[in-house]
């Protein structure tokens, strides 16, 4: 799938920089799912969340690239180019 993204060479060696959404946790909201970003490692909720943090920094950041922060999964999202990814050999985040 990774063939459908033209954007791949934004994507960076992150860390991501919270276990949670980093945009909630200041205010005390809740979110449904978390992804990271893949250019800069931050952490924001998904679109099924109230705030859809994740999307928002897309748009703030033009950064195109997420990967699910959830257990179990691994797959990736380009916002640009509006396609989901498996990536061979790629890290694999979850939150605690």
């Amino acid at each position: 799938m990774a063939d459908d993204c033209t954007h791949l060479d934004q994507v960076t060696d992150v860390t991501p920089a919270s276990d949670g959404c980093e945009d909630c946790i200041p205010i005390g909201d809740r979110w449904v799912h978390l992804r990271v970003c893949m250019s800069c490692g931050h952490v924001g909720c998904c679109d099924s969340s109230k705030n859809k943090h994740a999307t928002a920094h897309f748009h703030a950041s033009a950064h195109p690239i997420i990967q699910s922060y959830e257990p179990g999964e691994d797959w990736w999202w380009c916002y640009i180019d509006e396609t989901g990814l498996l990536v061979e050999g790629a890290p694999s985040f979850s939150h605690p």
